[in-house]
Parts: C-alpha cells; sequence; structure tokens
C-alpha cells in the first residue's frame, strides 16, 4: 500500500519544481525529502523523477502518479471543508435497505415509528434485490435491511434475523372484474385473470401451493417485481393481486378496488436483519416494537 507521506513529499516537490523548493515549503531538510520519494519509487517499482542536468523533471510514471496525487489531495481538501461546514447538530444517518418485495405501504408503516424517537435521525432509503442489500450490510453500508423472509442460509453474510411480524393475504380487484365474478371465493378464482408477484417474493411459492391445494387454476397475467407496478395493472382491471391483510383497507381506498376474499393459510412475514445480535440501535427498537403491535405474530 501507498504511503501517503511520501505521496504527499513527492507532490510538493513536483508542483513546487523541485526537491530544494519544497523543502522550503514544508520546512523538512532536502535530505529527508529525497530518501522518502526514494522509499515511493521503491515501493512503485518504477523512477518518478530523473535527472535534467542540474534539475530534476518528471518521468513518464511520475507525470501519470502527479495526476493521481491531485485527485487524492484535492479529495483530501474537500473532505476537510465537507466535514469543517457540517452542522454539529445534523442528526446521525439511519441507512436502511429496503428488499424489492416488500410493498412500499409496509415499508412507510414499519419505518415510521423511528421518526418518533427521543434522538432525531436522517433517512437514507435504497431499495434492491435482497442479495445486494445483504451485500451492502455486510460491508456496513447499510444499518438495517428490511426483507419479506429471513436472511437466506450460504450467503455468507454475518448477520441476525429479526422477526417484525406476519398478517394473513387479501385478494383484491377492479370493481369491472369483480362484477364478472359469479361464484363464490376462492373458487371465483379459477379461469379469471390474476397478477402474481415476483418468483423472488416468499409470497409466490406460497401462492402457488395454496392454488394447487383448493385446486384453482387462475389466468396467468403476468409476475411482477414491483408491488406496485402489479396494484397499478390491477386498478386497471388486468387481474386479480394480493396484498397482505395488514393493508388491504389502506389499498382499497387508495386504489379504488374491492377485495374479493382472504386468507390466513398464506402468511405474508416481514424481518429485520441486522449485523447486531441484540438491537440496540434506538430506531431499530421502535421500528420493532411497534411492528410487534400492528403485525401480530
Amino acid at each position: 500500500m501507498i504511503n501517503f507521506k511520501h505521496l504527499h513529499y513527492f507532490w510538493v516537490s513536483a508542483r513546487q519544481g523541485g526537491i530544494a523548493r519544497a523543502s522550503e515549503v514544508l520546512h523538512i531538510t532536502p535530505q529527508t525529502i529525497s530518501s522518502q520519494i526514494s522509499l515511493l519509487e521503491e515501493n512503485l517499482g518504477k523512477p518518478l523523477f530523473q535527472k535534467a542536468g542540474r534539475n530534476l523533471k518528471l518521468t513518464d510514471t511520475g507525470r501519470m502518479a502527479l495526476k493521481y496525487a491531485d485527485e487524492i489531495f484535492a479529495l483530501g481538501d474537500e473532505l476537510e471543508t465537507s466535514i469543517r461546514n457540517t452542522p454539529q447538530s445534523l442528526a446521525p444517518l439511519f441507512r436502511i435497505g429496503i428488499s424489492d418485495a416488500v410493498p412500499k405501504s409496509i415499508a412507510y408503516r414499519l419505518l415510521e415509528p423511528a421518526m418518533s424517537i427521543d434522538t432525531p435521525v436522517r433517512f437514507q432509503c435504497r431499495e434492491n434485490s435482497l442479495e445486494s442489500l445483504l451485500g451492502e450490510l455486510a460491508l456496513h453500508r447499510l444499518d438495517l435491511v428490511i426483507a419479506d423472509g429471513p436472511m437466506p442460509e450460504g450467503l455468507g453474510v454475518k448477520g441476525y434475523n429479526h422477526s417484525l411480524g406476519e398478517c394473513g393475504i387479501s385478494f383484491l380487484a377492479a370493481p369491472v372484474l369483480v362484477a364478472q365474478l359469479t361464484t363464490e371465493f376462492p373458487g371465483c378464482l379459477s379461469n379469471t385473470p390474476f397478477l402474481f408477484p415476483s418468483p423472488l417474493s416468499s409470497l409466490n411459492a406460497q401462492l402457488h401451493q395454496w392454488l394447487d391445494h383448493h385446486r384453482i387454476y387462475p389466468k396467468l397475467f403476468g409476475e411482477f417485481d414491483d408491488s406496485a407496478l402489479m396494484k397499478a395493472f390491477g386498478q386497471a382491471g388486468k387481474g386479480v393481486f394480493m396484498v397482505p391483510s395488514a393493508i388491504a383497507s389502506e389499498i382499497q381506498q387508495q386504489f379504488r378496488v374491492e377485495q374479493i376474499g382472504s386468507t390466513e393459510e398464506i402468511r405474508a412475514t416481514y424481518y429485520a436483519i441486522s449485523t447486531e445480535r441484540r438491537l440496540s440501535n434506538p430506531a431499530v427498537i421502535a421500528i420493532n416494537r411497534s411492528a410487534q403491535n400492528w403485525l401480530k405474530t
């Protein structure tokens, strides 16, 4: 690894036009600067300066190194300026990853309690696949991941599952489609256009098993990674779709759809995944406590 002290001596010498001038600027003897640059050259395996009469000029490697050094020390100045200008009163950052299989309404309801804790936090929310988010968690770029199931085994990520709760499933459809149903639930789903959640969602496999068990064979209209897009298609009357029963009333009002029926045999589960075995972050504790009351385990 490059010694940045050696790099700094080289950078100042290159910008000042020589070691003697750099010595005056840095208040260090020329011999010390020269020896430090020699160590940098030894580390890189190539010379950075070459003699030109009594002076030194940059080699091709030296010019490349100077370009990178300019960027490195410019970023250092930017970092120092940014930290100095950041208000001390700025709330701490709470970085959350939300699996794209988790409905937006569920995510908001789960995170809402963290907005009311005694110590305010700033939210940074990222949505992605669970595998990608767990990779970010492993690199400590996230404080928490909200998912629709526990952390899969075999990923090589050190994390802990904290159950937030679960609920049943409700089936919704646009009024124009509901009017066409002539039999009772759940039999009315047979031969009816249906919008399936993503195969990556934990609900997809449960739904297929439930349909097979009850010998119900709907018409597959499509599968959706984005639950919001699935609801939009459902609102347009393209098919029946399902949502966690905990937000069924909210979805009915928001999308002007009607409930056909519900079941407790399919369970929507939600987990908070963190690198902590025991929760200590006040925001995470607030989320966990509220979810246990809202989503009855």
